[in-house]
């Protein structure tokens, strides 16, 4: 067990109320009234979720994509959010970080409603926090829904963000679609309001597809087998696609795609990659050209 796992199951005891979902989801879902707000927050700590070398627009970016990434998973609409900001002492830095953000804010109609700033000591590494508010009008999939019979879809390609990190590590200055992926992730917004109402469960993928399907099968109690890992043209350019390769995708994070689930009469909504199926029993099994994988020993990203 990680040490994070460890202390969810500390915290867990105070996350007593049901809106907390026993946080055994990205999100808290609190009825008030006839609604039901979404309610989800994320940091980013400089050189664990990001690189130092990373441009400032792009980290305000995708601070706030995958703040909406949680929402989408929920087919919830942004109604706000509220900003933790470590001032960098670089007020150029500052600004370039504020324009990234607020491009994202505008562009998914997510208005930020407050927050705190606060002075870090010289040298500490950069952190941001948001919390991002929505609201869900209809059906609210979890990730605890999943039943036998179930197809497994997921929205896009795996692994690109991951090969996005290893190129901008290499080369700061480097662009093109791998690196967009890693530094600018496209919430599935659109995508999650017309999945929620037909899927048993959803999440985003954003510590891995392996990691974040086994979470889905320990949720909702149930066996999940993928049987295809979809690959980029892109990524299939730059590192083929070998079984090495696939594994190594599905292990990546930050892809901020859609993982659900249909029942076998369901109809898909969106466009969409069927990518396993649900049975009874526990725990995942991967399956590539028909054969049976050894899960790696590091399913995806834990801290």
């Amino acid at each position: 067990m990680s040490a994070e796992s460890r202390f969810l199951t500390l915290l867990r005891l105070l996350a007593n109320d049901p809106a907390a979902q026993g946080l055994q989801d990205d999100v808290a879902i609190l009825p008030v009234g006839d609604s039901r707000l979404i309610l989800t927050s994320d940091t980013m700590v400089e050189g664990v979720h990001y690189l130092p070398t990373d441009p400032p627009a792009d980290i305000g970016w995708k601070l706030a994509a995958v703040n909406l990434s949680d929402l989408a998973a929920k087919g919830a609409r942004p109604l706000g959010c509220l900003l933790n900001y470590a001032l960098s002492g670089d007020e150029n830095w500052d600004a370039a970080f504020l324009e990234g953000l607020g491009d994202a804010l505008e562009r998914h109609a997510m208005p930020l409603l407050g927050g705190d700033t606060v002075a870090m000591p010289a040298g500490a590494p950069r952190s941001y926090s948001l919390t991002a508010i929505g609201e869900a009008g209809g059906a609210v999939p979890t990730r605890s829904g999943a039943q036998p019979g179930d197809r497994l879809y997921i929205t896009g390609f795996v692994g690109d963000a991951g090969i996005g990190l290893t190129i901008a590590r290499d080369d700061p200055s480097a662009s093109g679609p791998l690196v967009d992926a890693y530094r600018r992730p496209r919430p599935r917004l659109t995508e999650g309001a017309l999945i929620a109402p037909h899927a048993s469960a959803m999440m985003d993928v954003s510590d891995g597809l392996l990691i974040d399907a086994s979470r889905m099968a320990k949720a909702s109690r149930v066996a999940i087998t993928i049987d295809h890992i979809p690959l980029s043209p892109a990524m299939e350019q730059v590192r083929g696609g070998s079984t090495a390769t696939q594994i190594a995708a599905a292990r990546a994070g930050d892809d901020y795609e859609l993982l659900f689930t249909l029942p076998p009469d369901g109809r898909l909504p969106v466009r969409a990659i069927p990518i396993g199926h649900v049975a009874a029993g526990v725990g995942l099994t991967l399956m590539i050209d028909g054969a049976m994988m050894p899960l790696p020993e590091r399913l995806g990203w834990e801290h």
